[in-house]
């Protein structure tokens, strides 16, 4: 009787039977291929089982070689059944997905330009499967997609898919209509395809201009998930990154694609509800990259609005004067997390974009950005970008609430805490000893000296301000 080590060292390891099927697997479909030896439903079927062992690379080898990818496209991109031709295309996704190597030599075998010619099909399993190849290939191969645009009209398949997306939307509801799980994956990987393109190859993004509105349109329309930057909403929203929204070249829309005539602020309006959302929906840690596009946008947006369009992204991005019963930064309000959020040690990559944004919020002015945010928030981005700030910047000044008519403008405000000063807390602590307030008054003087040497500051010691106005006495040592 054979032991049971025996036994198991008969037995072809599970490693080894996965790549004996796979090999055998691909092999029926290299004769099928020349001899069309198969039935439709025995070909559709080897294709799954290769497309679940291509899920993992491990022991899956075959499909990764230039033979194996050579089998898939030839049924991806040349069979006449659409499903067969479907199943190879997943199989062909994963792989290149996968194995970075596959790219190129599914574009040495010549099928860019057939991928290319596909993605003209009205079909969302199509659009689905074929951007996705389209988009992999854009890394690490030498795919000409100045060609593919110049001689396959990809550019123009790309704006044309968008365009039947947009289509779906409703006008009334702000939300999709008869949408399927497969049109928000297909919306996804051509939004993904275009941002790679216009991103690789930006004297492309020009061909892309007639997609800004239907962009907006499923953006605007589409209700805000929980969490709000799921797909297609971070999709749409980095698509918009590339393209020429201020249609410098006069060619297409003009800027009614991003204020339309209906209501020239509500691209903007929604855009700052999603990175409200977003804020709230995300820690800080994920928050930094998952916010950057939307607030990178806003910023873009806000360059090129008109007037009116400024006004109200200010008030709506900037604090009103009801949040100054508190140092600015303390509320529960959007401008306050995001006050937060610039000093973030969470968040690097939004701190410097948060802190540029609220400067041209302020019409690049120093002063005014000191007003409307407080030096405690505005004196790292002011110092870090070498920008003075004028000596009346740090005076309290006064203010009064936003459209609000008869308000007291007596009122002041703290200009480092950003805090009316009639709402500061009373000290109630010890009143200081005489040796306290000369030891407070000497920190004070390095540290304004200190200050003075940066030449960042424009500002005069108060203790040398006191001297030459003559109200400073020096006493005996007794």
């Amino acid at each position: 009787m054979a032991s049971t080590a025996q036994v198991t060292a008969a037995q072809p390891s599970s490693s080894q039977k996965k790549l004996d099927e796979v090999t055998a697997l691909l092999a029926k479909l290299t004769v099928d291929l020349k001899e069309t030896n198969l039935l439709p439903h025995q070909r559709n079927s080897i294709l799954e089982e290769l497309k679940v062992h291509g899920r993992v690379v491990e022991n899956a080898d075959p499909l990764f070689t230039k033979d194996g990818i050579e089998t898939l496209a030839r049924y991806g991109f040349e069979s006449t059944s659409s499903v067969t031709s479907r199943e190879a295309l997943r199989c062909l996704a994963n792989a290149l997905l996968l194995q970075p190597k596959t790219r190129q030599i599914l574009v040495d075998l010549g099928y860019g330009d057939k991928a290319a010619e596909r993605l003209k099909n009205d079909n969302r399993d199509d659009e689905f499967l074929i951007s996705r190849i389209l988009f992999l290939m854009t890394y690490d191969t030498n795919l000409d997609y100045e060609k593919l645009v110049a001689d396959h009209q990809l550019a123009e398949s790309i704006n044309q898919a968008i365009a039947r997306h947009s289509k779906r939307y409703s006008k009334s509801s702000r939300r999709a209509s008869q949408t399927q799980p497969m049109d928000t994956m297909a919306l996804s990987e051509i939004l993904k395809l275009m941002f790679n393109i216009t991103h690789f190859y930006p004297d492309l993004a020009d061909q892309f201009s007639k997609s800004i509105p239907h962009i907006f349109k499923i953006l605007f329309r589409s209700k805000i998930p929980n969490p709000p930057l799921q797909p297609p909403i971070k999709y749409l929203v980095n698509a918009l990154l590339n393209l020429d929204l201020e249609d410098k070249k006069q060619s297409h829309f003009g800027l009614n694609a991003v204020f339309p005539k209906f209501d020239q602020k509500c691209n903007a309006e929604h855009l700052i509800n999603i990175l409200d959302n977003a804020i709230v929906a995300y820690p800080e840690g994920e928050l930094d990259q998952a916010a950057a596009p939307v607030l990178t946008l806003i910023r873009r947006v806000y360059e090129i609005a008109p007037d009116s369009v400024k006004k109200y992204m200010e008030w709506l991005l900037l604090p009103t004067d009801d949040e100054r019963n508190r140092p600015l930064g303390k509320s529960d309000t959007l401008s306050a997390r995001l006050l937060r959020l610039s000093t973030s040690a969470l968040t690097p990559n939004l701190r410097g974009s948060i802190s540029s944004m609220m400067f041209e919020l302020s019409g690049k002015d120093a002063a005014k950005f000191v007003h409307n945010v407080g030096y405690g928030f505005a004196s790292g981005f002011l110092l870090s970008h070498n920008i003075a700030v004028p000596e009346s910047a740090m005076e309290a000044f006064s203010t009064n609430a936003k459209g609000e008519e008869g308000e007291d403008s007596s009122k002041r405000v703290n200009p480092i805490t950003g805090q009316r000063l009639d709402a500061e807390p009373e000290d109630t602590g010890p009143k200081m000893t005489q040796e306290e307030k000369e030891r407070e008054a000497e920190r004070l003087f390095v540290l304004f000296e200190r200050l003075k040497k940066t030449g960042v500051v424009n500002v005069k010691n108060p203790v040398e301000q006191a001297v030459e106005e003559g109200r400073f006495e020096e006493l005996d040592d007794d």
